[in-house]
């Protein structure tokens, strides 16, 4: 994104115009939030190309397989009706794999692996995609290639027993496809990932959990030796267990295996000095493991919840040396660790590296963006730290007097606990509200709930600002980033401590005069929508309008009815099912609409296998009912996570409309208003001209 004011910004009035809050034009349209909508992820260095997974809004949300060559050139490298997109544990990750001039990669629609071939010479020779798996009902994910023995170790998913729950093992996958759906090479747990090959192919590191466990509650990291045949022999448990999360093992160009672990309440670097000498008793031996960063910041984390497959925190950037990124206090770092001397040191500050990183001697490819700058696919030098963007996810040009920037702060809430958020104020380069006049206060919860909010630019908090609403998107108790304990304030509690954190961030920001305290709303998308609903619900009046995204309305329908991978994840959240049946109830908004007294908006894709549309379908219906202004909008082709530019941007606008209506102004745009059961009177333009 370019942010230089060019000649079209000296158009602009040098005179601030004063206009009310919400009603402030914006270039920053929903088009264009749906255009950075690109979705940036899974990058990696193979010689000097640089290749990552580009999901495209406006392509129906396909994700594509891209390559920037040395010299420069970017190129598409799966053809129109590919996907490069996994099912396993339908958030997918880790879709694809690139060595010795060739890439594997999971396509969408049947699940299966396809090879291309030719990724050695110019990309418009490369071939087209030929299937390596047989048709069936197997998902594959996170490979790794194994080259001394012309295969493929990855997960499987196995749905092809509609009877049982789908079986999770490593399979090892031959490149020449003689192996069919794949060979199994470990099993016997629920659940499987991040199977890494030590650079002399000699033992293979990953890990593996249990339900009712989510991987970022306790997981196991194994090693085993792995034989000519390609068999694993002698495995032995390194780390790990039911109250140790380890994230993303992998092993340095010494054969030194590295992952991040919570043993001490924060995940932290380690490595383990006896995983060349497998342990046959299976058990963990604790005086093996030794930090990484012998003094790290106090309240650093190194890690992150495992969602998706492929993330990375850490990677090898030669002898003796790592790129790291790590959080505190929400805010992302890149930095370099001197492994001999333990020692860390800052690189490229006001970066924040998201989920995926990687490195080479010299340079850190990853994904990162700013508070002034969208996320982007950039290389750091290493020893300069001049950074270089390779493909930014938008190009928007914005007058960075357009850009509100985030402020980080923590607030009291509920039983003496401090809580985090990021505050963004109004921002405008031409537009200034009646100095009476406080601004109507969008509140985000995220999604997980075990995720996190960040602070680099995005047009979606933009979208808000830029019209004259502030927005403050809460790192609620439960998100990551702050410590185990952090995260573990949900356990048991969910549908409290997030609602009570969300309620105190709103009540806070109104006694610090930066929010109208009639103009409240709260929006959420998936859990971050539960926990929307559940704050217009069981605090009724604090919120006066609400906006739900494939949000969970009714918790025990989730615990029944969701897939594998989150099927036993509210064991933890709530408690057991059915035995707390009772909780599930009470903590449920659906059976307590008549507490409702707001607006709502739901947003619902046809296809989500993840939060089923009857949960909106009910929730819409039974707020109709209560006579309380209703929009229900559904689209079909979208899953879990809206990924196409059309439903994006009518998404967009109609929340703004809708939001409008409720709080009694008209917004600038010229939108196609949403259908609103139960309208309040008056809302809107009188003849309706607004449409577009």
């Amino acid at each position: 994104m370019n942010l230089n004011v060019n000649t079209n910004r000296e158009a602009r009035s040098e005179k601030r115009e004063r206009r009310s809050y919400g009603t402030w034009p914006s270039p920053i349209t929903a088009q264009a939030v749906a255009a950075q909508g690109l979705r940036l992820s899974h990058v990696s260095v193979v010689g000097g190309d640089v290749y990552w997974i580009e999901g495209r809004p406006g392509e129906g949300g396909r994700n594509v397989l891209v390559r920037r060559s040395a010299d420069g050139r970017m190129s598409d490298l799966i053809p129109p009706g590919f996907n490069a997109r996994t099912r396993v544990h339908e958030y997918g990750g880790g879709s694809y794999v690139v060595s010795n001039g060739t890439a594997w990669f999971s396509n969408f629609v049947d699940q299966r692996i396809y090879r291309v071939s030719g990724l050695d010479g110019d990309a418009r020779d490369a071939g087209e995609p030929v299937a390596l798996t047989p048709p069936g009902d197997w998902y594959y994910a996170d490979a790794t290639f194994d080259a001394s023995r012309r295969r493929l170790i990855c997960v499987r998913e196995d749905h092809s027993d509609p009877a049982r729950e789908p079986v999770n093992t490593l399979v090892s996958v031959a490149i020449d496809g003689s192996s069919g759906a794949g060979q199994v090479i470990a099993s016997g747990y629920d659940f499987y990932s991040t199977p890494r090959l030590s650079p002399d192919g000699k033992r293979l590191a990953w890990l593996a959990w249990r339900h009712p466990q989510m991987p970022w509650d306790g997981t196991e990291l194994w090693v085993a030796e792995v034989t000519e045949s390609g068999s694993l022999e002698h495995g032995a448990r390194i780390a790990g267990g039911s109250t140790e999360s380890i994230y993303q093992p992998g092993w340095t160009p010494e054969g030194t295996l590295v992952f991040a672990g919570d043993r001490e309440g924060w995940w932290r670097l380690y490595r383990s000095d006896r995983s060349d000498r497998s342990d046959r008793s299976g058990r963990s031996d604790r005086s093996s493991i030794v930090a990484v960063i012998r003094n790290p910041p106090h309240d650093a984390e190194f890690g992150r919840p495992q969602w998706v497959f492929g993330g990375a925190t850490w990677s090898p950037a030669g002898a003796g040396r790592m790129v790291v990124s790590y959080t505190r206090g929400g805010r992302w770092h890149l930095a370099i660790v001197d492994v001999e001397a333990g020692t860390l040191s800052p690189l490229a500050d006001g970066l924040e590296p998201r989920e995926w990183l990687t490195s080479t001697t010299s340079h850190a490819v990853l994904v990162t963006g700013s508070a002034t700058t969208p996320d982007g696919v950039v290389r750091v030098a290493l020893d300069t730290g001049i950074t270089e963007t390779l493909r930014p996810s938008s190009t928007l040009d914005l007058d960075p007097a357009d850009i509100s920037t985030p402020e980080s702060v923590e607030f009291p809430s509920t039983g003496g606990r401090s809580t985090w958020a990021f505050y963004y104020p109004p921002r405008h380069a031409t537009c200034t509200a009646p100095e009476a006049e406080r601004p109507p206060l969008v509140l985000m919860s995220h999604g997980g709930p075990t995720t996190a909010s960040s602070a680099t630019l995005d047009l979606r908090v933009q979208f808000w600002t830029n019209r004259g609403f502030a927005v403050v998107d809460v790192n609620y108790g439960g998100s990551s980033g702050f410590g185990r304990a952090y995260r573990q304030r949900l356990n048991g509690q969910w549908g409290i401590v997030d609602v009570d954190d969300v309620v105190a961030a709103a009540t806070w920001l109104v006694g610090q005069g930066k929010a109208d305290p009639d103009r409240l709303a709260i929006r959420g998308g998936s859990a971050g929508g539960y926990t929307a609903l559940a704050a217009l619900t069981f605090h009724p009046g604090v919120f006066k309008a609400g906006a739900s995204y494939y949000g969970i309305s009714d918790v025990e329908r989730l615990a029944r009815d969701t897939h594998k991978f989150e099927s036993r994840y509210l064991d933890t959240l709530i408690g057991p099912y059915p035995e707390a049946r009772d909780l599930y109830r009470a903590r449920s908004p659906i059976h307590f609409v008549n507490r409702l007294a707001c607006a709502l908006i739901l947003f619902q894709g046809l296809e989500d296998k993840v939060v089923p549309p009857n949960q909106s379908e009910t929730m819409a219906a039974a707020v109709r009912s209560r006579g309380l202004p209703v929009a229900y909008l559904t689209f079909e082709g979208e899953q879990h996570g809206f990924r196409k530019a059309a439903t994006i941007v009518r998404c967009l606008e109609a929340e703004l409309f809708f939001y409008g209506a409720v709080f009694g102004f008209m917004p600038a745009d010229r939108v196609e208003p949403p259908a609103i059961d139960n309208r309040p009177r008056g809302a809107g333009r009188p003849d309706e001209q607004g449409v577009s």
